[in-house]
């Protein structure tokens, strides 16, 4: 499980109450704002989506709280190696040592790279594979970003009709204060949903994906610079400036034989 996510949201929401006051957390409580901001954002955000993707959208969010199994560093000595295999035995020997790869992309690019495989076509046909993965990754980012935009706009809608009923009728002024801090309540929920779940939810998605494409494009370049016949030294020094340069010393090692 991803700690951090976990602690984030666990912390953000008891900060929030304690702020409030423990005696004070029933002024915070109104059905009706509570129907009009969430039901609203909901169903507005249900309506611009089939209920498949719906489904699967809200089903994203545990994605936030699993802990990546992406290490770039790894990636890169498994590559090396693979580079090693190759430049010892050939091509063809990467066939079997595929076998033993979990990753579904890498083991495809090297099929490819075995099969004789024309380079550009073996780079477009991993591209667009890398594009289709990013348009999924899109979606699912794009609905919590939709989310946290639904609701606020559905709490101001709450604290209009709020403003307006209690505007109808000023001839009680005690019930003026009591009408506001329920008609405010609306956009007090919204801006929760927000920016307590919809909007880290979305940005942790967001880097998620930009470490999944990081680590695929990597696969690209190793596979291609194999099929090449480049020096794995060489190769590990190309994918090695894919990473921050405190990190290249973890990368790949790769061994030059001539």
């Amino acid at each position: 499980m991803d700690i951090a996510s976990l602690i984030g949201l666990v912390v953000a929401f008891v900060l929030m109450i304690l702020s409030i006051g423990f005696s004070a957390i029933g002024n915070f409580l109104d059905a009706p704002s509570a129907m009009i901001t969430l039901g609203g954002a909901i169903m507005t955000l249900l309506a611009a989506n089939t209920i498949p993707d719906f489904v699967a959208g809200l089903k994203s969010f545990t994605l936030i709280l699993k802990v990546p199994t992406l290490n770039i560093g790894d990636m890169i000595t498994k590559i090396i190696n693979l580079a090693n295999v190759a430049r010892k035995e050939g091509l063809l020997s990467l066939e079997e040592a595929a076998r033993d790869i979990d990753d579904e992309f890498l083991k495809k690019g090297i099929l490819l790279v075995v099969d004789g495989t024309d380079p550009e076509l073996v780079r477009a046909i991993m591209e667009t594979e890398l594009a289709s993965m990013e348009d999924r990754h899109s979606k699912r980012i794009g609905f919590w970003e939709d989310f946290a935009a639904n609701g606020p706009a559905w709490g101001m809608i709450g604290t209009l009709i709020g403003l307006i009923n209690m505007l109808k009728d000023l001839s009680d002024i005690s019930a003026v204060g009591p009408n506001m801090a329920v008609a405010l309540i609306t956009t007090f929920y919204g801006s929760v949903l927000a920016n307590w779940i919809c909007t880290p939810v979305a940005n942790k998605l967001k880097k998620n994906n930009a470490m999944e494409v990081q680590l695929k494009e990597i696969m690209i370049e190793g596979l291609l610079s194999i099929q090449a016949g480049e020096n794995p030294r060489v190769i590990e020094e190309k994918l090695k400036s894919f990473l921050a340069p405190g990190d290249r010393a973890s990368g790949g090692e790769g061994e030059e034989n001539g």
